[in-house]
C-alpha cells in the first residue's frame, strides 16, 4: 500500500495532485491510499476565495464605470454601489467554491480516499499530526498556498492597514490612501479603489517604473495611464523608511527618493499590496529535514532535502500563478508515480504566460514566452518588432489608442518566441499567442488578416513586420553566401 497525504487539498495545486494520482491509481496496482487534508473554512482554494476570481468580479464593475466616464459621447457617469458589487462577488465566489468542494468531496467518496477537515503539522520527517491522529505517509504533497507578505518596516505594527482581501470585501472607502507595493495586486486593485471607491491614491514605486524586466516603454505607459486616466499619483524611485499613526487615526509615511530627498505622506488608510509569501507557518517544518529558502524545491517539485515530499503551487514560491499551480500539481502527481516505480522524475518547465488586468482590465498587460531581454540572454538570433496601438485605427474607434505590443521571433527559422502586449483586449489575444509560442509556429505561416475592425489587427501588423524583416535578413544571408564572380 502506498499512502500519499496532500496538505491543502481544496486549492488548485492540491486538487491537481489528487486528480493525477486518482487517474493513475492502476499504476499502484490499486494499492493507493490518499489522505486529503484541509482546514480551510469554507474551503475552496485561494484563487477562488480571495484571489483572481473575486478580484476580476469587482474589477468588472470598475471597468464598466470607467468606460462610461471615459467616453465623452455619453452624458453622466453611473454611481457605483459597493454593497451590490460585494454581494454579487460573494454570491459568485460561493458558487465557485461550492463546485470545488463538491469535486473534492466526490473524490473522498471513492475507495481509498479520505478527506480530513483539520490542521496538519509535521512532527518528524514525513510524519504528520492531524488533530489527534498521527499519519506516516510514504509521500507528502504540500499545497498550502500563500498569505500576504507584510514587510518589516519600522512602525508598521503601530498603524492599521488593509490587504487585497480587505479591499475585495470593502463596501466603504476612505478619502485618501497610500499604497505600498506596485506589482500585480496594486496594478489591478489601485484603479478599482480610485474608480469605485473614489480614493485619492498615492502609490510607492521603488523602481523607475512598474513591470520590471519588460521593455521600459511598457511600465512608462502604465504610469502615464494611471496618472492621467485614474488620477493615481505614482511616486517612482521612492523607498519607504518608516510609518507612524496620525492623531486623527490615519497614517504617516516617511519615504526617500533616489536623490536622497525625503517625502512625508499622510492619508486616511494604508494599503499593503506588497505581494504574497508561501504559507508555511505552523506546518512544523522545523521538525523535519526541510529547510525552506532559495532552491529548496527542485524542478521535479520535490523538496531538495526530502525526495518524498513534493511542494506545489504558491507554497513553493517559484511562480505564484493559478495555471502554474495546477500544472505543478499534475507534475507532482506524475512524479510520485515515477518515484514509486523507481523511474526518473521529470522536471516541470513552463512557458511564461502572465496576464495582469491592469487599468481595470481596460489596459491589460500580457506576457507570453520570451521578452527581448530573455531572448538576448540565451544568445539566440532573434527579431524583435513593436507596434503602437495607435497605429491601428480600431483602438481609436474604441476610445483607447494607448498601448503597444511586441513580437519576438527566431531569425533562423521564423518560430514565434514571445509576445507582450499592453492595450485594449490584450488578454483576449493571450491564448492565440500561447499557441503560437508553445507550438513553435513559423510567423510566416500565420494568417495575416483580421475581421476588420477588430483589435487583433495589431497582431497582423506584427506578423507582417516580422515576416518583412525575416525576408530582409534572408536576402542578406543569401547575398553573403553567394560566390564572387569574376567578370
Amino acid at each position: 500500500m502506498v499512502h500519499v497525504a496532500i496538505v491543502g487539498a481544496y486549492g488548485s495545486a492540491g486538487v491537481a495532485v489528487a486528480d493525477e494520482l486518482e487517474e493513475r491509481r492502476d499504476e499502484f496496482d490499486g494499492d493507493l491510499e490518499l489522505t486529503l487534508i484541509d482546514d480551510g473554512d469554507p474551503g475552496g482554494g485561494l484563487c477562488i476565495l480571495r484571489g483572481c476570481m473575486p478580484s476580476k468580479e469587482v474589477l468588472s464593475a470598475g471597468e464598466h464605470r470607467y468606460l462610461a466616464r471615459h467616453d465623452d459621447r455619453l452624458e453622466g457617469t453611473p454611481d457605483p454601489d459597493p454593497e451590490r458589487v460585494v454581494a454579487r462577488k460573494d454570491e459568485h465566489v460561493s458558487n465557485f467554491a461550492e463546485h470545488r468542494r463538491d469535486h473534492v468531496h466526490d473524490l473522498a467518496e471513492r475507495e481509498g480516499v479520505e478527506l480530513v477537515r483539520d490542521t496538519a503539522r509535521f512532527v518528524d520527517d514525513r510524519v504528520l499530526a492531524v488533530g489527534d491522529r498521527r499519519l506516516e505517509p510514504d509521500y507528502v504533497a504540500i499545497a498550502t498556498g500563500s498569505v500576504p507578505n507584510i514587510p518589516e518596516l519600522p512602525g508598521i505594527n503601530e498603524v492599521s492597514f488593509q490587504t487585497s482581501t480587505d479591499v475585495l470585501d470593502a463596501t466603504a472607502f476612505p478619502d485618501s490612501g497610500i499604497v505600498m507595493g506596485h506589482g500585480y495586486i496594486s496594478l489591478e486593485l489601485g484603479p478599482y479603489l480610485s474608480e469605485v471607491g473614489d480614493v485619492d491614491l498615492t502609490v510607492i514605486e521603488h523602481d523607475e517604473r512598474p513591470l520590471e524586466g519588460m521593455e521600459p516603454e511598457y511600465g512608462d505607459a502604465l504610469v502615464d495611464i494611471y496618472r492621467d486616466h485614474f488620477g493615481i499619483d505614482v511616486l517612482t524611485t521612492t523607498d519607504e523608511k518608516r510609518l507612524e499613526p496620525t492623531d486623527d487615526g490615519g497614517v504617516r509615511l516617511f519615504a526617500e527618493r533616489e536623490d536622497g530627498t525625503e517625502r512625508v505622506l499622510e492619508a486616511d488608510d494604508l494599503y499593503l499590496f506588497t505581494g504574497r509569501r508561501p504559507n508555511l507557518d505552523g506546518l512544523g517544518l522545523e521538525n523535519t529535514a526541510l529547510e525552506p529558502g532559495d532552491g529548496w524545491v527542485t524542478s521535479t517539485m520535490q523538496a531538495r532535502d526530502d525526495d518524498r515530499v513534493f511542494v506545489v503551487g504558491d507554497a513553493n514560491g517559484r511562480e505564484p500563478i493559478l495555471h502554474v499551480a495546477k500544472e505543478q500539481g499534475f507534475a507532482a502527481g506524475e512524479n510520485i508515480v515515477n518515484h514509486h516505480r523507481g523511474a526518473a522524475c521529470d522536471p516541470y518547465t513552463s512557458v511564461p504566460h502572465h496576464v495582469i488586468f491592469s487599468g481595470l482590465g481596460v489596459y491589460p498587460f500580457v506576457r507570453i514566452g520570451h521578452t527581448p531581454a530573455t531572448a538576448a540572454e540565451t544568445g539566440m538570433d532573434e527579431i524583435v518588432v513593436t507596434r503602437e496601438a495607435s497605429a491601428d485605427g480600431v483602438f481609436e474607434t474604441k476610445g483607447h489608442p494607448e498601448g503597444r505590443a511586441t513580437l519576438i521571433v527566431s531569425a533562423e527559422d521564423g518560430s514565434v518566441l514571445g509576445y507582450q502586449g499592453l492595450h485594449r483586449h490584450a488578454d483576449v489575444m493571450a491564448k492565440t499567442m500561447q499557441i503560437a509560442v508553445e507550438m513553435g509556429l513559423d510567423v510566416r505561416d500565420l494568417p495575416k488578416r483580421a475581421y476588420h475592425p477588430t483589435t487583433p489587427e495589431i497582431l497582423d501588423g506584427l506578423f507582417r513586420e516580422a515576416c518583412s524583416e525575416l525576408a530582409d535578413r534572408q536576402e542578406c544571408v543569401d547575398d553573403t553566401d553567394s560566390p564572387d564572380i569574376e567578370l
